[in-house]
Formats: structure tokens, sequence, C-alpha cells
């Protein structure tokens, strides 16, 4: 599976952003979908992911009641609203299949990231 992250970019604190991940290639997803986070200096975060099969979802506590994953099964793309945005967010996001663990373990492949910068 190959995943191609997009949708970051530079946004103000309390703004929003809608990130995406369109996935392709011969192996096609079987759990979910994951998205993560990492800054500078720090290791690679859970952030949220989605069951691939019925929808159900999981956040990471510091991002739940901001952000939304979601998915399109018929574009094989998966979604990530983020709202309320804060200056720790600032990081960049990736998206990884093929779980809905919160782990960096469980997944296997990944994209390649795309920038999010949040300013004051």
């Amino acid at each position: 599976v190959q995943l191609q992250a997009s949708g970051g970019g530079l946004a103000q604190a309390g703004g929003s952003l809608r990130l995406s991940c369109l996935a392709s290639g011969r192996a096609s997803i079987k759990n979910g979908v994951g998205w993560f986070r990492q800054a500078p200096g720090n290791e690679r975060e859970f952030v949220a992911a989605i069951d691939w099969s019925d929808g159900n979802t999981r956040y990471a506590d510091s991002v739940k009641g901001r952000f939304t994953i979601s998915r399109d099964n018929t574009k094989n793309t998966v979604f990530l609203q983020m709202n309320g945005l804060k200056l720790e967010g600032t990081a960049v996001y990736y998206c990884a299949v093929d779980s809905q663990l919160p782990a960096v373990i469980f997944y296997h492949y990944w994209g390649q990231g795309t920038q999010v910068t949040v300013s004051s």
C-alpha cells in the first residue's frame, strides 16, 4: 500500500485544517488507518484512527472534541478534520495502515507526512 498525505500548511491558533490520506497500490486496507504526528525532538505520537470496516474511531485525549477522522472507502481516502488548532499541534502529520490501535508498532506502511504549522 502506498499512502499520500496532503492538506498540511499554516494555520492560526484556533483555526482549522483538513488533512487527506490517499491509499493506493495492489494491497488493500484490511483493518484501519491511523494518523500520527511528530514534532521536532519528540517521538511520533498517536492522534486518531478509524476502523476500515465499521468506521469506529479512536482519538488521543489531546485532540478529542477538536479533531475528527473519517473515511471514504470508495476513494480509499481518510480525512482528518482539525479544528481548534493549538500551538502544540505543530508537527509533521503521518497517515499509516493497517490498524486502528493507538501505537506506532501496529502500523506497517506510512505516508511521507505533511507539515502542519500553527501560529499564534
